[in-house]
């Protein structure tokens, strides 16, 4: 569910003269969207880094979804229930149910060697290329906007948030994520989901800004 004061807070970021790009594990469609009427940088890194949107007609594709279908169907061989979650259509990835042993079709992608790996965001599993995660996609926006990696600020919850965490100049992980997706992170806020997010957003408006004044 949308959170519409840390929305307010993204814009203010952006009036402030930061870029503000949504990386996420949602469609290149519900990114771009939010990033269009949330008032933020218009490109959007989506599906977990596979896809960049920089315009409703303008996808970079990162990862290979063919690749990725044969995993897909390595699994639903292997393990019982294994099914597409219902979402917006995918152009790098495919998005699975969270209703079986993650740790086991990890290792049966790895039994069949495929360059594939699943990651739990919480709302579905993922399967990904490997080499295609959330940094990658991140760092290819980057490019785009002539911009650097050790320059920004991630904020995050997920697992799937850990690559940026890894390479971004300063990270914030939120107060209701995992214990190990926190450890990777610059700094953790105490709130939880919208009111961590801007708890977070404050904090790097107050220390950056201070920075650049």
């Amino acid at each position: 569910m949308l959170h519409l004061p840390a929305v307010l807070e993204l814009r203010i970021l952006e009036k402030m003269g930061f870029r503000v790009i949504f990386a996420t594990g949602r469609s290149s469609f519900e990114a771009y969207t939010l990033a269009v009427f949330g008032g933020t940088t218009k490109i959007a890194v989506s599906e977990n880094g596979g896809v960049i949107t920089k315009s409703p007609e303008e996808h970079l594709v990162l990862g290979n979804k063919k690749i990725c279908m044969e995993g897909y169907n390595v699994l639903k061989d292997r393990i019982n229930g294994v099914k597409n979650k219902p979402v917006f259509g995918r152009m790098s990835e495919v998005v699975l149910c969270r209703n079986f042993d993650i740790d086991l079709a990890q290792q049966i992608l790895k039994e069949h060697k495929l360059p594939l790996y699943l990651s739990d965001s919480k709302y579905a599993y993922h399967i990904n290329q490997v080499g295609v995660d959330k940094f990658t996609g991140l760092t290819k926006a980057l490019q785009i906007l002539g911009l650097q990696a050790r320059d920004c600020v991630a904020i995050g919850d997920s697992e799937t948030d850990i690559p940026l965490f890894k390479s971004c100049g300063y990270s914030i992980c939120l107060g209701h994520a995992e214990e190990k997706v926190k450890q990777n992170a610059t700094q953790v806020v105490s709130a939880k989901h919208g009111e961590g997010l801007v708890q977070a957003i404050q904090f790097v408006s107050q220390k950056f800004f201070e920075l650049e004044s």
